[in-house]
């Protein structure tokens, strides 16, 4: 039986933090076992936000190299940069003639940069929905993992499959969000406020890449309070998050014996702030080692974005190809 497609894209700036590892990455590599699976950096993406060209190449760098020394495994998926696919940028312009400035105008994603950056209102920003459904039609995928607030963007590739097959013959598929499973783990930031992030408060964020005496004194940050009073007193969130976080990366057993003083009231914030600290530091430690070696390699980094970018075009210019005939654009 023939695997089902998936495509995900992948930040090409920053660093990555747990929030990625246990919201993504640890999902892709279930993935990799089960599905057909296309996994790109989206530099094309970062573009709208004018980044430094001498920094661009060594971001795509870290995170590829992140990303594989987290699990993922060029030999098992198409891993490859959105820009080595000439086949992406040409779908995005057919798309663009099917999506309309009414509808892209109104996409919440887009009035949020407008209000943040009122100066940098460019073409780009405005058709970014456009890009991201070329990026997922171009392999005719089935399933895409997404998160909440990417959901709309993912209904406009939809909708543009939709117009695309009613205009000109039934070619696309409709894509649809993709939960590999229900137990994806959320990661707050370790001060309370929201999600880890990769820029608003970095000292409250576990990144891939921090140094163990970072993560501990990271940890040992993280918010707490006073104590139960009452026995098995419901968690304040960040409390069930130091939990949340001993759960994934502590040995079987440890995380019941912190719950039962916390159920109990006599539990020592500080103790169990520092057992998870050293499970962490042994968590993050091999990937952090091996994306440091890996990222020295350029010469094996380019050849996987080569051999990644050879089975995305093999894919892909097989739907552009078919699509041009459908349009006929095939002189």
């Amino acid at each position: 039986m023939e695997k089902q497609i998936v495509v995900s894209g992948i930040r090409s700036t920053g660093y990555l933090h747990l929030g990625n590892y246990f919201g993504a990455i640890q999902n892709y590599i279930k993935m990799q076992e089960e599905y057909n699976c296309y996994f790109f950096v989206a530099d094309y993406h970062s573009l709208t936000t004018h980044p430094d060209p001498k920094e661009l190449r060594p971001s795509v760098f870290r995170v590829l190299s992140e990303n594989i020394a987290s699990g993922l495994d060029p030999e098992k998926v198409a891993l490859y940069a959105q820009s080595d696919v000439p086949e992406i940028p040409e779908l995005y312009l057919m798309l663009n003639m099917l999506a309309y400035k009414g509808e892209l105008e109104k996409v919440p994603t887009f009035k949020d940069k407008v209000r943040q950056h009122p100066d940098n209102v460019n073409a780009g920003l405005l058709t970014y929905p456009v890009l991201m459904a070329a990026d997922i039609l171009i392999h005719r995928a089935v399933k895409v993992p997404v998160g909440k607030d990417q959901e709309q963007h993912l209904e406009m590739a939809r909708n543009f499959a939709q117009r695309f097959n009613s205009r000109y013959g039934e070619f696309f598929p409709e894509p649809q969000v993709f939960r590999f499973s229900d137990e994806t783990v959320k990661i707050m930031s370790l001060d309370g406020n929201g999600k880890m992030s990769k820029s608003e408060n970095i000292n409250a964020t576990i990144f891939l890449s921090d140094d163990d005496d970072t993560i501990r004194k990271k940890i040992m940050k993280a918010k707490t309070d006073s104590g139960p009073t009452e026995h098995n007193s419901v968690m304040p969130d960040y409390i069930q998050n130091l939990f949340v976080l001993m759960n994934a990366v502590s040995a079987p057993g440890i995380t019941d014996t912190y719950r039962s003083a916390f159920n109990g009231c006599n539990i020592r914030y500080g103790d169990m702030k520092k057992q998870l600290a050293e499970d962490m530091v042994a968590f993050v430690g091999p990937i952090r080692e091996k994306a440091a070696e890996l990222y020295k390699d350029e010469d094996t980094l380019r050849k996987i974005l080569k051999d990644g970018a050879e089975k995305a075009r093999a894919s892909s210019s097989v739907t552009i190809r078919e699509a041009r005939k459908l349009m006929g654009i095939n002189y």
